[in-house]
């Protein structure tokens, strides 16, 4: 018997596997099985923890293919709601180990129901995204995908993100580009891709194809993402309202450049699966 708990961010919605309360080893084939819409639980993602080591509270982030993520900040989110919820957090503050590193969580109401976290220093050098071919910072770059040239600026928030600027954005354009970036020979690794459109000097829109997971309503990271290529490039102040197809998350600048993102997160419920699910 396995039991897990569902949880969205935005309609980014994660699955969480407690290996303290399971028994079952999770594997490649059994990620891919749950995260399937049709015929498993259905989730964008897979939360596996907490896992305790050092006093170091731990969690495993894998995508719908089986993938492993090094980070995800709406999984930050999730999971820290779920120690909430679950008794392993009682501070208000506390620290969160990903396979990126730590990050600082602040929960901002009784309930955990909204969030702020420091994600740490936005990385721009071509060997933080591990990309082929450049050198130094990759910003502003001329880059030819599937068609066309694309203007493109990586950025690293402890995953790789590859973030288009575009005077018009869409889903159907995510869709179409996507699948393009997260597999281009510039990218042994694969990436995250992010369209972004700048509204105004305090807004910015993004449409969202993650690697392993396709097209996404929203991500943390990818949010944080875009809005500090917004920032390096100059076209958006300090304090930054990024506008995806699950809802708006807020990213904020530190003096020394810091990214700090705020958001909610919902409990969506409990599911005990029957014992023949991974037969």
């Amino acid at each position: 018997m396995v039991t897990l708990k569902k949880y969205h961010g935005l309609g980014n919605d994660y699955l969480i596997y407690d290996p303290n309360q399971n028994r079952e080893l999770l594997q490649e084939r059994q990620i891919q099985l749950l995260c399937r819409r049709n015929t498993g639980v259905g989730a964008d993602g897979i939360l596996s923890g907490p896992l305790f080591e050092n006093e170091k509270i731990k969690v495993r982030i894998f995508n719908p293919d089986g993938s492993e993520a090094e980070r995800s900040g709406n999984g930050i989110r999730i999971f820290s709601k779920y120690l909430k919820d679950a008794g392993y957090v009682k501070e208000k503050c506390y620290e969160l180990w990903t396979k990126a590193g730590p990050v600082q969580v602040e929960f901002l109401d009784e309930d955990a129901s909204r969030m702020k976290v420091d994600m740490g220093y936005a990385a721009f050098g071509a060997d933080s995204i591990h990309a082929v071919g450049f050198e130094g910072d990759m910003i502003n770059e001329s880059v030819f995908f599937c068609d066309n040239f694309y203007n493109i600026t990586c950025v690293s928030m402890g995953n790789p993100n590859c973030v288009v600027m575009m005077e018009e954005i869409s889903k159907n354009k995510a869709l179409h580009l996507g699948p393009y970036v997260e597999n281009s020979k510039y990218f042994p690794n694969r990436i995250n891709m992010q369209l972004c459109h700048v509204v105004d000097r305090e807004n910015i829109q993004i449409e969202i194809y993650e690697r392993g997971a396709g097209y996404t309503y929203a991500s943390g990271t990818g949010a944080c993402a875009a809005a500090s290529a917004a920032h390096k490039l100059g076209l958006v102040g300090n304090r930054v309202q990024v506008h995806m197809q699950g809802g708006d998350l807020l990213v904020e600048f530190a003096e020394d450049d810091r990214v700090f993102m705020t958001g909610p997160v919902v409990y969506i419920g409990s599911i005990t699966l029957a014992e023949n699910f991974f037969a």
